[in-house]
């Protein structure tokens, strides 16, 4: 979601996690819980379920945002030794280019891939042109590597409007926001990063934490065990929504 150089201090995270409270706040699209899509599903709904069915279940949404990095390769290892399926949104120019392997191992692994546009541009800062440009490039990378194109994207920051909404309905994209961040971009303490999302978790929430700082991929295996000892399932954010499917341009949020 916020991507942080060391190069950058402490004046620009603020400035993220104030650019994060506005969005959340007041995000101009309307938006859908999970929990109401499945509710709301018909009879016919053909979502596909997890381990689980979410309607009976205690689940929640793990989710990285911003790779393929160099360590995402271990954070495949250690979500394949516990057994859990997360989605991740990738960025396209530096990451889905860079490490084509991991992101095939991403969907071969069961992962869902899914889309966080071409070079973590704002969206809503963007024409309509570049807006489809941020995101069609990086659905054309993903399915040249892995033969089938995201349905989940999610806009950078977290900042979407209704152009944005429009764009993403054309290109067969829903978009997922959060509700649980350790904002780890902003430090490399892993125990802080676990507390940060165990207060936040709960049912039907969504987790949103990022493979490419160093702090992130260590706290993996404690958020992982200790939510599971709480009784939750880690499931993916379409099989959190099922057996409604994700809708092109909806914006998903807990």
């Amino acid at each position: 979601m916020f991507l942080k150089t060391k190069s950058t201090g402490t004046a620009l995270a603020a400035v993220l996690v104030t650019a994060l409270t506005l969005t959340l706040a007041g995000c101009s699209s309307d938006t859908t819980a999970p929990s109401d899509a499945r509710a709301d599903a018909g009879s016919d709904a053909k979502g596909t379920f997890g381990p689980v069915d979410c309607r009976k279940a205690k689940c929640i949404a793990l989710t990285f945002d911003a790779g393929p990095g160099k360590d995402t390769p271990r954070l495949l290892d250690i979500l394949k030794e516990k057994k859990v399926h997360a989605t991740f949104f990738l960025l396209g120019k530096n990451h889905v280019r860079k490490y084509p392997d991991t992101v095939r191992r991403l969907a071969a692994e069961g992962h869902e891939v899914a889309n966080h546009t071409w070079t973590h541009g704002i969206l809503t800062e963007q024409k309509p042109a570049a807006i489809r440009t941020e995101l069609e490039k990086t659905q054309n990378a993903i399915a040249e590597i892995t033969g089938k194109k995201p349905r989940l994207m999610r806009p950078p920051q977290g900042r979407t409007d209704e152009t944005v909404a429009e764009i993403s309905k054309e290109l067969g994209l829903a978009q997922v926001l959060w509700s649980a961040t350790a904002k780890d971009y902003s430090t490399t303490d892993s125990a802080l990063i676990e507390k940060r999302i165990l207060d936040q978790a709960s049912k039907d929430g969504i987790i949103l934490l990022h493979d490419i700082y160093d702090g992130t991929v260590p706290a993996v295996p404690s958020i992982v065990d200790t939510l599971k000892e709480r009784g939750y399932t880690f499931v993916t954010v379409p099989q959190l929504m099922a057996p409604a499917e994700p809708v092109p341009g909806t914006v998903y949020r807990p």
